[in-house]
């Protein structure tokens, strides 16, 4: 079936990817590495010539690492990484490549979706504009976004939708075809249908209640529309398309190697929690850039403040409140669209459904990148077991 997906002119009806299936296994090998020809999309245009951010080779042979799958199992890396369908694999050590891997059609040069990885790239943006004076995080959101007023995000600040502790009457469960997810997903242009009620992204978020039963900054409650709403902030405060100030302020000054795209609704509000789409070897540049501190190709490009801040921030106790928690992911912290995942070293980094994955331990100086197209969009234990395998992987490398 791998093989048969979009072959053809036209491609065959069964393997024809579409709105309506590109999530789904099989065909998530091909729409994940594809999304640009199934929804409209926004550049994000990377560095040129000399200033892409070089990545010298010092080759590590890590296939048969043995690594532990869900089940509790010890399993060689090669085997591991293909039986939980990774598509593409980056591993830097002190910022030079130490393995490599790319599998179900990805390549080095090809751009894949982050899903909620978007999130932690979202966040960091937002950092440049508050170290420029143009974003407050301890404003009200509505306060840049008037159209919020009558929502749930009246009463919240722009740090609550940063650490996700908005209360707000919204589930992201995936797998409910009856709950909250069918019209988000409609009104970002995800699924087939249009937007219920005519609710394009911006309407859609304008439109969320509270949930009446805490505080905003009380408790973790993972909702993927307060960083779509965030985006809508970072437009107003910063003056420009999501792109084109991701592109100007960080993709380019970073040497990213390839443009990246981010989805647009059908009014063109960027999918900034989850439509950002970039290369794994970028990925990998924004995680080092991240352990240096905000440092790339030679500049300052996040502010040392914001990463030291997502790095020794974050409200332990909403955390410990929120629904991550009782499901037993693995972090102990959330700030600014980043998880602590690891106390002892100090990693951090970002998650996505379907098993996107950024990994950036400082102690052992290993940035960790990874796509897949995982059948599930979410699975605790198999989350569980990646973190332990990145923390084992950056034990090795740093111990070389």
């Amino acid at each position: 079936m791998e093989q048969q997906l979009m072959q053809g002119a036209p491609p065959g009806p069964d393997g024809q990817v579409t709105l309506a299936n590109w999530r789904q296994s099989p065909f998530s090998k091909w729409g994940f590495r594809n999304l640009r020809n199934l929804v409209p999309t926004a550049a994000i245009a990377g560095a040129t010539g000399s200033e892409v951010t070089p990545l010298r080779e010092a080759w590590r042979d890590l296939g048969e690492l043995d690594l532990v799958d869900a089940a509790g199992a010890r399993v060689p890396a090669h085997r591991y990484l293909r039986a939980i369908n990774v598509d593409g694999l980056v591993v830097l050590r002190r910022g030079e490549l130490a393995y490599e891997l790319y599998d179900n059609g990805l390549e080095a040069s090809r751009q894949h979706i982050l899903f909620s990885v978007s999130k932690s790239v979202t966040g960091v943006l937002a950092g440049v504009l508050a170290d420029r004076g143009l974003l407050d995080p301890d404003r009200p959101a509505a306060d840049y976004v008037p159209e919020l007023k009558s929502s749930v995000y009246a009463g919240a600040t722009v740090r609550h939708l940063l650490d996700m502790t908005v209360s707000i009457g919204f589930s992201e469960d995936y797998a409910d075809p009856n709950g909250d997810m069918p019209a988000y997903r409609r009104a970002v242009g995800w699924d087939p249908g249009g937007p219920v009620g005519g609710a394009d992204l911006r309407g859609f978020l304008a439109s969320l209640k509270r949930s009446g039963e805490t505080a905003h900054g009380e408790v973790f409650h993972y909702v993927s529309p307060d960083t779509d709403t965030l985006g809508w902030v970072l437009e107003r405060a910063g003056g420009a398309p999501f792109a084109q100030m991701l592109s100007d302020l960080i993709w380019r000054p970073m040497g990213a190697e390839r443009e990246a795209w981010v989805t647009l609704d059908s009014l063109g509000a960027p999918r900034t929690a989850g439509g950002v789409c970039m290369t794994t070897r970028d990925l990998a540049r924004f995680g080092e850039m991240m352990r240096r501190g905000g440092v790339a190709n030679g500049r300052q490009i996040a502010p040392a403040w914001w990463v030291d801040d997502i790095r020794s921030n974050g409200d332990r106790r909403a955390w410990e409140r929120g629904n991550f928690a009782a499901m037993g992911f693995p972090a102990s912290r959330y700030r600014s669209k980043w998880y602590l995942f690891d106390e002892e070293t100090g990693a951090f980094g970002g998650a996505g459904i379907h098993g996107q994955w950024l990994y950036v331990c400082p102690t052992s100086e290993v940035v960790i990148a990874a796509f897949s197209s995982q059948p599930d969009a979410a699975d605790i234990p198999y989350s569980v077991a990646w973190i332990a395998n990145c923390r084992h992987i950056a034990r090795e490398l740093g111990a070389a």
